[in-house]
C-alpha cells in the first residue's frame, strides 16, 4: 500500500510502498497483550524480599512459661504472630520473566505497526533532522502534526543532536529501529517512522 512521506515541516516529500505483510496484517489484541505482559515482566527487578523464621534475628528461647501466665502459649519470639517476627508466605527474590516464542514477538510487532496505520496514527518522515537542533524548534515542528504523544523511530543510528533536542520534551520518545518494541509503540498516540526505519523494519519482520 502506498503512503505519503512528509518532511519535518509537514510538507509532502513523495510516497512509499509499505509491505502488506508488515503494515497490513490483522490486528490480534491477544497477541499484543501477551507481548506487553512479556515486556513488563522482563523489566521487573524481582528484588522484593521478606524474612522467614530462620532469617529473623533473635533467640530461640521460649519467651515465657507454658502455663501459669494467663497468656496464650508461645514457642518463639521470632514467630509470624509476634511483633518483629517473620512474615508468613512473603515475597522472595525471583525472576519474573517468562518465555515467549520469537515468532509471536515478531507477530506482535507487526500487529502494533498495523494498528497505528489502521488508526491513521502513522506518519512517514523522510529524515529525522533539524536545521538548528533546538528543543523549541522541534516542539514547533511537532505542533504542525498536531501530535501530543509521539514515538519517533529512526534508522540504525539516531542523529545525536536530534535526540538531544528531543530529550526534554514530555511524551516524546526517540528510538533506533533495533529498539522498536510493542510497548513503546502502543503507549504513544502517534508513531513516526523515517524511510530508513521502514526499510529496516520490513527486512527484520519479513
Amino acid at each position: 500500500m502506498k503512503c505519503d512521506v512528509v518532511t519535518i515541516d509537514n510538507k509532502k516529500a513523495g510516497s512509499l510502498d509499505l509491505s502488506d505483510g508488515v503494515f497490513g496484517v490483522s490486528i490480534r489484541r491477544d497477541i499484543l497483550a501477551r507481548m506487553v505482559n512479556w515486556q513488563l515482566a522482563k523489566r521487573r527487578a524481582g528484588t522484593h524480599k521478606t524474612k522467614s523464621v530462620s532469617e529473623v534475628s533473635g533467640t530461640g528461647k521460649k519467651p515465657f512459661n507454658q502455663k501459669g501466665t494467663g497468656r496464650a502459649r508461645q514457642g518463639s519470639s521470632r514467630s509470624v504472630q509476634q511483633r518483629g517476627g517473620a512474615v508468613s508466605f512473603g515475597p522472595v527474590v525471583r525472576d519474573h520473566s517468562h518465555k515467549l516464542q520469537k515468532k509471536v514477538r515478531k507477530m506482535a510487532l507487526r500487529c502494533a505497526l498495523s494498528s497505528k496505520l489502521a488508526d491513521g496514527k502513522l506518519i512517514l518522515l523522510d529524515e529525522a533532522k533539524l536545521k538548528d537542533f533546538k528543543t523549541s524548534e522541534l516542539v514547533a515542528r511537532l505542533k504542525l502534526f498536531g501530535a501530543r504523544s509521539v514515538l519517533i523511530i529512526d534508522g540504525p543510528e539516531v542523529n545525536v543532536d536530534f535526540a538531544r533536542a528531543a530529550a526534554n520534551i514530555p511524551n516524546l520518545d526517540v528510538l533506533p529501529q533495533q529498539g522498536a518494541n510493542v510497548y513503546d509503540i502502543l503507549r504513544r498516540e502517534t508513531l513516526v517512522l523515517t524511510k530508513d526505519a521502514v526499510k529496516h523494519l520490513e527486512e527484520r519482520l519479513a
